[in-house]
């Protein structure tokens, strides 16, 4: 790849999206150049086939889980992404807003009745905030109270009420992790009303910035009502205070071998038996024989054997049949260059392949800590 080719990443888009928040903690606009893509297997391909060096796509997060689009093209049944290796990680703090058009406040500011809301353009993001605080709007629902159901006998107040009316919403965009996130809020203020998924939550909010009805609302972030000139008809409206996203940053497989380092390998002091392998995790993929009573049992306990810590565990249907899975773990630790036996990650990695199916390394990262990245309307619009 040519040298003025190399700092190009990828990302899911498109901007103001808590993707390109991670992306800009990782990967500060300049010297990189941010590629904002519709959807996870975009920023797959494009890392695949060598558009860009690096993609950023989301991983999981803390309320919701694990984002299934992501683990799928990790899966990589169809073998379109065999080079894919994941690089390093991002935490991001996650606080939703609910936006859309704020009727009653804008017919007060523009008593001419004339229409004075229009969309930003892609150069000039000169746009004044709407995300100040405003007086709640009484209603019989400003309580929060959720009736109690047979499902659900005690259910959860949302953390925040509405700062502007909501009885005209009739459609609600977003992506579709965000809803889990926000469940008590939605089933309290926006109980029955139509939700659309999209590719992503800013993805929502230039959707409704497009709709001036008033009907339709975004589940999205503050910084996306600055951009797509929105109103903030609710703030905070996650159901855990601590809402947070991991995100992974994406490499490709560089030459044939069986064993390339990442560039965090290539660059870390140490190795061998005296690493920190505290400080690393490595993402492993593998199936099993499911007619094979203890199969599973087994494939994890040569990690156990070597005293390798699993810090999260998924699956997705294998599609070889019916109730077959990939499993995905994370362990602490990190593999030893040249696909040797040193490292306790390559002897359980070796006695893995011994004892299941099939296995695939997927890259491993530094363990990083929760980023407090706050992108500015100017970052925004880059």
């Amino acid at each position: 790849m040519a040298e003025d080719e190399k700092n190009f990443v990828a990302f899911l888009g498109p901007k103001a999206s808590y993707t390109h928040q991670a992306t800009l903690s990782a990967f500060p606009s300049p010297p990189y150049t941010l590629t904002p893509l519709l959807t996870i297997e975009d920023v797959f391909a494009a890392v695949q086939f060598g558009t860009v060096t690096r993609g950023v796509v989301p991983f999981e997060n803390s309320t919701n889980g694990s984002v299934v689009f992501t683990l799928d093209l990790f899966a990589d049944l169809n073998n379109k992404y065999p080079d894919i290796l994941v690089c390093d990680e991002v935490y991001v703090p996650v606080s939703h807003c609910l936006l859309g058009h704020d009727l009653k406040k804008r017919s007060s500011q523009n008593p001419s009745g004339h229409a004075s809301n229009s969309l930003p353009e892609t150069g000039s993001m000169q746009i004044p905030s709407r995300t100040l605080p405003q007086p709640i709007i009484e209603s019989p629902l400003s309580s929060g109270t959720i009736t109690p159901t047979h499902s659900d006998p005690h259910p959860r107040k949302p953390r925040a009420p509405p700062l502007a009316d909501l009885s005209l919403i009739t459609k609600l965009y977003s992506h579709p992790q965000a809803w889990g996130q926000c469940h008590p809020f939605l089933n309290t203020y926006l109980k029955g009303v139509e939700r659309q998924d999209v590719s992503s939550t800013s993805r929502a909010a230039e959707i409704v910035a497009h709709d001036e009805s008033g009907n339709s609302a975004a589940v999205s972030s503050g910084l996306a009502a600055e951009v797509w000139g929105l109103d903030v008809l609710a703030r905070g409206i996650e159901e855990r205070g601590d809402n947070c996203t991991r995100f992974f940053v994406l490499g490709k497989r560089k030459g044939e071998e069986e064993y390339v380092g990442t560039e965090a390998e290539r660059t870390a002091e140490g190795g061998g038996e005296g690493m920190d392998n505290t400080a690393w995790k490595t993402l492993v993929s593998f199936t099993v024989d499911h007619e094979n009573p203890g199969s599973l049992a087994h494939s994890l306990a040569v990690f156990e054997k070597y005293g390798l810590n699993l810090t999260s565990i998924n699956t997705r249907p294998s599609s070889v049949r019916n109730w077959n899975y990939i499993f995905f773990v994370e362990i602490q630790g990190r593999r030893c260059g040249g696909g040797g036996r040193e490292g306790p990650v390559n002897q359980a990695l070796e006695e893995l392949g011994k004892a299941c199916r099939g296995w695939r390394w997927l890259g491993c990262e530094r363990r990083q800590v929760v980023v407090r990245c706050r992108m500015t309307v100017e970052q925004g619009s880059s």
